[in-house]
């Protein structure tokens, strides 16, 4: 990515927060930092005439001047110490806060349109680890941007300040060039300028392919990191395949592209350690070989000659912003284009999704839901489900059957809006709370009260009623532990999570429940007690189920079967199979 093309997406990612409702707040503190930074230099210049006047009255033999000079040094750092510490504060607090707003953005942004879901479906790896750009790169995007622009700042501050006090101190010099002398007027200036030139130069030269390693090692962080957590949530399946050395392959083949990659990035930072550190000490000496012709003219006294070299060293170092911060430059640079991408990534999602989802839904104060044209597609176009109409009334309950891969939880997402590639009407009834409930249904990191009333209660349930609930979904050994915090998907076996499930369905009492093999794992009976408690409990709810069971057959008046060639056949409870 071009420098100019990263600027404009760093200025992208960065607007939102400096124009947004916290704007005053942000732009306070930053003009509090500046204020700060600008106090911080003009104390570096009061210690700069300091040394001059210092190291004359030791040349001078004056000791009064001596001591005065002490005292002025102690007031002088004691006001460092104390700007220093409210900078160092201000900026971190002005952190904080960039940091929580833009992570509260990116959450937003990515939950919103249920764009999480639908990056998924893109299949593209420059989409994975949104956890990571959240998490990490928005902290490091944050951090590193205030770190170089407070720098930038600094040291833009500090030339303009130091410059004049070395051109003055500079003096003239007169180059010979045949019979003629030319004069260089601020030669000191002129100096430190080209010194920095040549080191700048020679640093991205040098640190160049920095920044794609830098990119392409938080990458492979991620996808390590990534495959030590799979084994985790799929533990138990693992164990039963005895998959452990298959694991561990893809371990290291994850782990292998951290070393390789990691190799060719010490190479090139021990290239540029030995560049800087070269740099950095010649230019100690460097001043101080500059300045000597005028002092041993006697042209400046030795008080002058360390005023220069200390004004020649802050000029020199600001001129090399680069070379100091590179590292830090390649690594922003880095985190730019990753949070750039995945921004752009989630609005492709989106776009694709309004695009090539053309499912036309309108909310009508008819009681039934009506389907009219509905097509589904797989990801490459083929038509699962042809042009499917059909009406259900409220209180109806319909079976959705067929074989694997037939499109029967495809056709759920997508009245549920999750699949994009589909087309047609739906009608759906006005002001009637819906309810799609998955195969395995998430379990949050939280207190099993607030899993069973996940993702929320209108209002606080009474324990009463969670008790009683549990015990009509069979689960009397839970009813003990609603304050513990587990992580429930791991503590509770399939069989459990899909009978809380249903405490959830009692709970949230839905118009229109949709089931996806919600009792797969449950034995017969079990699901006989959970299918009939809805009618027993929810009289009014309309439940549509997809399942493979023939005993789901009781439970429901009609069915839909689905043939996977994109035929369906609508047929009442008591109709033979076809």
């Amino acid at each position: 990515m071009r420098r100019a093309v990263v600027l404009q997406s760093a200025w992208k990612i960065a607007k939102a927060y400096w124009f947004s409702n916290d704007k005053w707040s942000a732009w306070g503190l930053l003009l509090v930092v500046i204020a700060l930074n600008l106090g911080l230099v003009y104390i570096s210049v009061l210690l700069n005439v300091w040394q001059g006047t210092f190291y004359q009255v030791l040349q001078n033999y004056n000791q009064a001047g001596f001591i005065r000079a002490v005292g002025n040094f102690t007031l002088l750092v004691v006001l460092l110490i104390i700007v220093r510490g409210y900078q160092v504060y201000t900026r971190m607090l002005l952190h904080i806060q960039w940091r929580s707003w833009l992570t509260e953005k990116y959450l937003a942004d990515w939950l919103r349109y249920k764009t999480y879901y639908r990056l998924k479906l893109l299949a593209n790896e420059e989409a994975d680890n949104p956890d990571q750009r959240i998490s990490e790169d928005v902290e490091l995007f944050v951090s590193l941007t205030l770190r170089l622009s407070i720098d930038v700042l600094q040291d833009i501050l500090t030339v303009s300040s130091f410059v004049v006090i070395l051109w003055n101190l500079s003096g003239i010099l007169y180059l010979p060039l045949g019979r003629f002398h030319l004069p260089v007027y601020g030669y000191l200036v002129w100096a430190a300028l080209v010194y920095a030139a040549i080191g700048t130069y020679l640093t991205i030269r040098l640190g160049h392919p920095l920044v794609r390693l830098d990119y392409d090692q938080q990458r492979y962080e991620a996808d390590f990191r990534f495959s030590l957590v799979r084994v985790r949530e799929n533990a138990e399946s693992i164990a039963f395949y005895n998959g452990e050395m298959q694991e561990k392959k893809t371990f290291l083949r994850h782990f292998e592209n951290i070393v390789n990659n990691y190799l060719k990035i010490i190479t090139v930072r021990k290239k540029l350690t030995w560049l800087t550190t070269t740099y950095s000490h010649a230019s100690i000496i460097f001043g101080v070989l500059v300045a000597s012709p005028r002092y041993f003219r006697n042209q400046i006294h030795l008080g002058q000659m360390f005023q220069v070299i200390d004004a020649y060293n802050h000029v020199q170092n600001g001129f090399s912003f680069v070379i100091d911060s590179f590292t830090r430059l390649a690594q922003w640079r880095a985190v730019v284009n990753r949070l750039n991408n995945f921004l752009i990534y989630m609005e492709i999602a989106r776009a694709e999704a309004s695009s090539s989802y053309q499912i036309e839904v309108s909310r009508q104060p008819r009681r039934g839901l009506t389907l009219k044209a509905i097509n589904v597609f797989r990801p490459d176009g083929y038509n699962l489900i042809k042009n499917i109409t059909l009406t259900l009334d409220s209180n109806e309950s319909l079976l959705i059957i067929g074989p694997s891969g037939c499109g029967k939880s495809t056709f759920l997402r997508t009245l549920a809006g999750l699949w994009p590639y589909a087309n047609g009407c739906i009608h759906v009834p006005d002001k009637k709370k819906v309810l799609f409930v998955p195969q395995k249904s998430y379990m949050p990191l939280t207190r099993f009260r607030d899993v069973l009333t996940y993702p929320g209660p209108t209002q606080p349930v009474e324990d009463a009623v969670l008790k009683k609930i549990l015990l009509t979904c069979h689960l009397p050994h839970l009813i003990d532990r609603l304050e513990e915090t587990l992580d429930w998907g791991q503590a509770l076996s399939l069989g459990e999570q899909q009978r809380v499930a249903f405490v959830r369905i009692l709970l949230l009492q839905p118009d229109w429940l949709f089931l996806d093999e919600a009792t797969s794992a449950l034995d017969e009976n079990t699901e006989k007690v959970m299918y009939e408690s809805l009618p027993q409990l929810l009289p009014h709810t309309s439940v549509i189920s997809v399942g493979h069971r023939k005993t789901l057959l009781n439970y429901h008046r009609n069915r839909l079967e689905l043939d996977g060639k994109g035929g369906w056949q609508l047929i009442p409870r008591f109709a033979k199979p076809v």
